[in-house]
């Protein structure tokens, strides 16, 4: 330290804090956001955090300074944990017998812009297109609303959701295979929910959960959130993640009952480094991790990548693609993933 220049020892100490901060942000998905909801929060910011830690490591590698260490050790100990943030490459596909794999698609379609949020003409006809497009055999919808412009009847089969007296919206279920069961778990005082659809694959019934927990509520984009006051962010997202808590374990109370192999989809409203996001998981697979590629981001925010969308498959199914799409229609993009019974 003594032999850097003013300038680096500032940098430094920049590295010290961000490095610190980060550090103890990998403990946070074991802490409930109702014991520590403030420091819940910097869930959220990992993502941010893990950048800019690249960026100290790569600043002090090419000025040969063995500064490196503290960043290179921290971002070593998230991998260990975590994983990559950056996934490098997918899985090589495995032999898909074609008669047994099938398409699950995740989508926040934000009431298919109903309230002109992106100024593009028909915006609401252009993600049903897209959806005939990719023709998912299993779609789970979060913010749908029904409209006669809104035409899913490709699909054989439907469990809907909703909820409001004066514009309908909630979460949907669409199937290609026979849904013999279907039903909700309700989030008290909230306008969200879960809801699931056993359908009928071949031989096999399959639990499929479409799960949307409560949002922030807070304007992300990046010049309004400088306006907002700090203290207010903090208090608005540490009671956001309580209430968030709180569904997760009306939803595992709800998931322990059930026998099936199991596909959970949903928006979480929280990241991949969050304690809903762990608890929600347990045993199922990301099949973002086991076969997707890039930052996988899956919500429209300014400067990092943010994945709160998610598809968590059985270890049952073999996940042999995944894709993070980039057709912007919503404030959410769309994924999916090709899943395939084991033999």
């Amino acid at each position: 330290m003594k032999k850097l220049h003013l300038i680096d020892k500032i940098v430094f100490v920049f590295n010290t804090i961000l490095a610190a901060v980060l550090l103890v942000s990998f403990v946070l998905p074991y802490l409930p956001p109702k014991t520590f909801s403030q420091l819940s929060v910097l869930s959220l910011s990992v993502p941010f955090l893990i950048v800019v830690n690249v960026l100290f490591f790569l600043y002090w590698l090419l000025k040969v300074k063995r500064q490196l260490v503290l960043s290179l050790l921290i971002l070593i100990i998230g991998y260990v944990f975590y994983g990559s943030l950056y996934k490098f490459s997918s899985s090589e596909d495995s032999d898909i017998n074609t008669d047994d794999a099938f398409k699950v698609m995740n989508y926040n379609v934000r009431l298919f812009n109903l309230y002109k949020w992106i100024p593009q003409q028909d915006v609401d006809v252009k993600i049903v297109d897209f959806i005939k497009e990719q023709a998912p055999d299993i779609l789970s919808i979060q913010e749908y609303h029904p409209d006669s412009r809104i035409d899913l009847s490709f699909f054989k089969y439907r469990y809907d959701k909703l909820s409001g007296k004066h514009t309908k919206h909630g979460q949907v279920i669409l199937s290609q295979f026979p849904i013999v069961n279907s039903g909700s778990v309700e989030f008290p005082n909230t306008a969200n929910n879960a809801i699931y659809a056993d359908v009928v694959k071949g031989n096999d019934t399959i639990r499929v959960y479409n799960i949307h927990l409560e949002s922030l509520r807070i304007d992300t984009d990046v010049d309004k959130l400088k306006e907002e006051g700090s203290e207010r962010l903090f208090k608005v997202a540490g009671s956001t993640f309580k209430m968030q808590q709180f569904q997760t374990e009306l939803f595992l109370l709800h998931k322990r009952q059930c026998h099936y192999k199991m596909i959970i989809c949903g928006d979480f409203n929280n990241t991949a480094f969050s304690y809903v996001y762990r608890k929600i998981k347990g045993d199922l697979n990301d099949t973002f991790k086991e076969a997707g590629n890039g930052f996988g981001r899956t919500y429209d925010f300014r400067f990092f990548p943010v994945r709160i969308d998610f598809i968590f498959a059985d270890e049952a199914f073999a996940v042999n693609k995944f894709k993070t799409f980039d057709d912007h229609f919503s404030d959410h993009y769309p994924i999916m993933t090709t899943l395939s019974l084991k033999q």
